[in-house]
């Protein structure tokens, strides 16, 4: 049974979600990073990035256990495990991982920073706040263009819209409408509606933050804590 380090985020949620799809048995061992469990050191041996999620698994190359962080690694290898939601066949391989390299370099840390600023910066910041909503909105205008040809990211269903799926469920907090992306928004209600997809956002649901970030989490979450040992 594999052990799945998370907590109730996008990227916690994308290897939840792979690990339903797939039919895997796994254990969930949740990492509060409100409280700082991600600095503690037997995760940091697991995940030297201080970052959920992590996994290990009992049944890994050689058949060792095997630990991993990184979510787009996560989801590679759990496809190539199980080889189902990443194709073989190479140009089909290459649409997936290219379309999982965007989700990686600028889906998730640009709609990450609109939400941050627009939400959780202690001041508001104009200027932030107007580039990312506009980033987040060109990405928006990315992911429409291309799903007005194709039913999927990549053609059929992989792990590609299953690392998009879960950061484009706070759309609105990212200053987006998605009306304004029809394509985006047939996407988004079809993956909605998959079984699987709904057990893995059921994972550590109960723990979602309710209302605004308290100060305690601020200083953990964003504060230096998270820089100490770093080397900087």
């Amino acid at each position: 049974m594999i052990d799945l380090y998370t907590w109730p985020t996008p990227n916690g949620f994308k290897v939840s979600i792979l690990l339903e799809e797939l039919g895997l048995s796994y254990n969930v061992i949740p990492i509060d990073i409100n409280k700082g469990d991600q600095f503690e050191p037997d995760f940091l041996k697991i995940s030297p990035n201080n970052k959920i999620p992590a996994i290990v698994d009992p049944e890994g190359p050689g058949e060792h256990p095997y630990a991993l962080f990184e979510s787009g690694a996560i989801l590679i290898y759990l496809a190539e495990k199980t080889s189902k939601l990443l194709p073989t066949e190479p140009s089909e391989r290459y649409q997936t991982i290219q379309w999982l390299m965007f989700q990686m370099g600028g889906v998730g840390p640009m709609l990450g920073q609109a939400h941050h600023f627009r939400s959780y910066a202690p001041e508001p910041i104009a200027y932030a706040i107007d580039r990312y909503t506009k980033e987040a909105g060109r990405l928006y205008g990315v992911l429409d263009r291309h799903l007005a040809e194709q039913e999927y990211l990549a053609g059929a269903y992989s792990i590609a819209d299953i690392a998009t799926y879960p950061w484009l469920r706070s759309y609105e907090r990212q200053g987006q409408n998605l009306a304004d992306f029809p394509h985006v928004q047939r996407w988004f209600n079809a993956i909605g509606e998959r079984p699987a997809v709904q057990k893995g956002l059921a994972v550590l649901a109960d723990r979602v933050r309710q209302g605004p970030i308290d100060e305690q989490a601020r200083a953990v979450l964003f504060g230096d804590k998270q820089y100490q040992g770093s080397g900087s």
